[in-house]
């Protein structure tokens, strides 16, 4: 597999960003191991679950519900990266992308980032007094998932499978606490979240995979190889089987399936212009995706008052 031998840095802490200005010395680790300062994973874990939200309400939901799941995705995106900067402390050093995180680069120690998470978690779990006894059980099954996450690259090439399984939970938890169930048609949205976020995070782990490599671990970018697009391919093709099928369930309205065809045009640009040899542009095409997040709200809303 060739790469580009003149390729930006792909280093993901911008020193002179508005945590840095802004924020006391003390806190700007914290902020940097949360990833408030780099966004598009939180926009990638709420987007969806807002488009669920909407469904499950058949309409616009209540903006109660709508506050506390988007600070739930806040907080579990938060705990998740932290727990994967604890695990990855000793292989972030020798990545590129990641070799100025706060525990690599010694902003912080150990336990301090220990420390840290327990609070998160604390906080996180705050929020299980605002939602119903069964979207409780929810949360709780899923916070395994977010433990083990990180561990999944030492020890199979579907570390993306287990994310995409764990980021796109509030789907499922939108529907529970909205309609105390989870239907057939639920299921089949988040399972085309999950088979959307193995294609777009691994054209992410595209721009690690020489790290990756050296490094002994393993992610679907290095399972697929040269073949990345056929399976990058496949698996967005059954995300819109997916999500077609539910919106079809649901007896959404025209207007889903209009934006359901916007999002297939969207995976057709991002396959065309991807390119494995060029890390820069999967790092590109990983941020675009907000943009599928954004359209899926509106095809959940436009089924809704179309139907």
């Amino acid at each position: 597999m060739k790469h580009s031998s003149s390729q930006a840095d792909l280093n993901d802490i911008r020193h002179n960003d508005w945590v840095e200005h802004y924020l006391p010395a003390s806190w700007r680790p914290y902020a940097r191991i949360a990833r408030l300062d780099r966004p598009v994973g939180t926009w990638l874990t709420l987007l969806p679950c807002i488009a669920a939200l909407f469904q499950a309400a058949g309409g616009f939901p209540e903006l109660f519900r709508l506050f506390i799941f988007a600070l739930g995705a806040l907080l579990m995106r938060s705990v998740g990266c932290t727990i994967n900067d604890i695990w990855d402390r000793d292989f972030d050093k020798h990545v590129e992308r990641t070799r100025f995180r706060p525990l690599t680069s010694g902003a912080i120690t150990l336990k301090q980032a220990v420390i840290f998470l327990f609070a998160q978690f604390a906080v996180a779990a705050a929020l299980l007094f605002f939602i119903n006894s069964y979207s409780r059980w929810m949360a709780l099954a899923l916070v395994p998932l977010v433990i083990i996450y990180p561990l999944c690259k030492r020890f199979t090439h579907w570390p993306q499978a287990v994310l995409g399984a764990a980021f796109n939970w509030g789907m499922l938890m939108a529907w529970s606490d909205t309609t105390n169930t989870v239907p057939l048609a639920a299921w089949l949205m988040w399972a085309g979240a999950v088979a959307w976020q193995i294609g777009y995070d691994t054209m992410y782990a595209y721009t690690d995979i020489k790290d990756d490599l050296k490094l002994g671990l393993k992610s679907t970018a290095i399972r697929f190889g040269e073949q990345g697009i056929y399976w990058l391919s496949s698996f967005y093709l059954l995300t819109m089987v997916c999500w077609l099928w539910a919106g079809y369930s649901m007896a959404m309205g025209w207007g889903y399936f209009v934006i359901m065809a916007v999002i297939a045009a969207h995976f057709v640009w991002q396959l065309v212009i991807f390119d494995i040899n060029k890390p820069e542009r999967s790092f590109y095409l990983f941020r675009a995706n907000v943009a599928t997040g954004v359209l899926l709200i509106a095809a959940a809303w436009l089924g809704a008052i179309t139907a």
